[in-house]
């Protein structure tokens, strides 16, 4: 009997049909080696234990569903169909879902997203505004539906009665609610007719409360311009939007007494202040009265005419002291002024004549040396009184 032979593609379909058959969808854990994303989006790694390894591939579309970053060297469990790859004989695990192993895929994508955002500098504190003293008008955006936005409301009407509140309605949990709060943001700081801006829901589960750890949520607090309170679930709930607003609110009701002072205490900080006012300025009127009281009584108020004329004898001392100090001061120069004066008349050339003396010029140069003319020479001799020409006769050098 002839045996039957097969190829190589019949054996491998064969085993194919036979092993995909054999294991219908199931779950595997293991740890992942050997990640690699290709550029068309699907995800190609191995998962592993200490003694074996099967190799697994994640289609694009269902890896874009993932909330987590998937890393070489995490564990995980892994949802997926065995499927043997023709082309080259091995199978291989096709997944349809992941979570991590040991801890909830929604606490380890909140863990991821958080480093990842502080490291960029979304949850810096010098980045973060102080809220309005005396905000006017308060955006809310919440469910319309949910306690929370009801609670806000009464604390917000108890706490100071008027003040005005827009509230802008969105989806607080389920597909689509993180782009609409990230849009709700983005509207009312383009609309910017309120002082600040509540943003949160009341309490759920770390599912239900997802849509204020996404990121799109985060971005849109971290480019407001106005002073956001993230207010969302309970105390002991913190969401990513928790990190990066200005203010971390532990419920709705509390972000509504964060976000206004209690309109009494207020009227109670007034009277305070009103009555220590009135304090102080009745103690400065005091003060002064006192002052008052004491100049009435000193002497200048109790003898003002003698004060006058002793300030008028002062000035009569002061008068006499200046008019003998100028008198001093105009004989010294008077006697300045002629001593010059005598200094000056004893220089003039004709004072000199006065005495005798004449001044003998020849052309035009004075004659101070005889050996300046010649015998012969016209000279010019002036006197104290007129003028006459000579020939000189005879010169020499000694007065005989």
């Amino acid at each position: 009997m002839p045996q039957q032979v097969y190829s190589v593609s019949d054996l491998t379909r064969e085993i194919k049909s036979l092993l995909e058959r054999s294991f219908p969808r199931l779950w595997v854990e293991g740890e992942i080696s050997n990640l690699t994303r290709h550029s068309s989006g699907h995800i190609y790694f191995t998962l592993k234990d200490e003694n074996s390894q099967i190799r697994c591939a994640m289609w694009r579309f269902r890896a874009g569903s993932l909330i987590f970053s998937p890393e070489s060297g995490m564990k995980v469990l892994v949802e997926g169909d065995v499927q043997v790859y023709e082309k080259n004989g091995s199978y291989q695990l096709i997944v349809q879902q992941m979570q991590p192993a040991g801890i909830g895929a929604l606490q380890k994508a909140f863990e991821q997203l958080k480093e990842r955002l502080q490291k960029e500098g979304l949850f810096d504190e010098s980045r973060k505004r102080p809220l309005p003293k005396f905000p006017e008008r308060i955006g809310v955006i919440t469910s319309p539906t949910g306690a929370a936005i009801r609670d806000i409301i009464s604390v917000l009407s108890r706490r100071f009665p008027g003040i005005e509140i827009v509230v802008y309605p969105v989806r607080v949990q389920g597909d689509g609610a993180a782009a609409e709060i990230a849009e709700a943001i983005a509207d009312m700081n383009t609309y910017g007719e309120v002082d600040l801006l509540i943003v949160g829901r009341g309490g759920g589960s770390l599912e239900d409360l997802w849509a204020f750890n996404e990121e799109i949520v985060a971005r849109a607090i971290f480019a407001s311009q106005l002073p956001i309170i993230s207010a969302v679930g309970h105390e002991v709930d913190f969401s990513i939007s928790d990190f990066v607003a200005d203010h971390r609110a532990p419920t709705p009701s509390a972000a509504a007494e964060l976000a206004v002072r209690s309109r009494s205490e207020l009227l109670g900080a007034l009277a305070y202040y009103q009555e220590k006012m009135e304090s102080i300025l009745h103690k400065n009127i005091s003060q002064h009265r006192l002052h008052l009281d004491n100049l009435q009584k000193s002497y200048a108020f109790r003898r003002p005419t003698d004060a006058i004329y002793q300030y008028s004898q002062r000035l009569d001392d002061l008068q006499r002291s200046m008019q003998h100090m100028m008198q001093q001061a105009l004989k010294l120069k008077r006697s300045q002024v002629e001593n010059l004066t005598l200094r000056v008349e004893g220089l003039n050339p004709s004072a000199i004549l006065q005495r005798g003396y004449s001044i003998t010029s020849h052309q035009g140069k004075i004659v101070r040396d005889a050996k300046s003319v010649q015998a012969g020479d016209e000279v010019r001799i002036k006197l104290a009184k007129g003028w006459l020409n000579a020939n000189v006769s005879e010169t020499g050098e000694n007065d005989e």
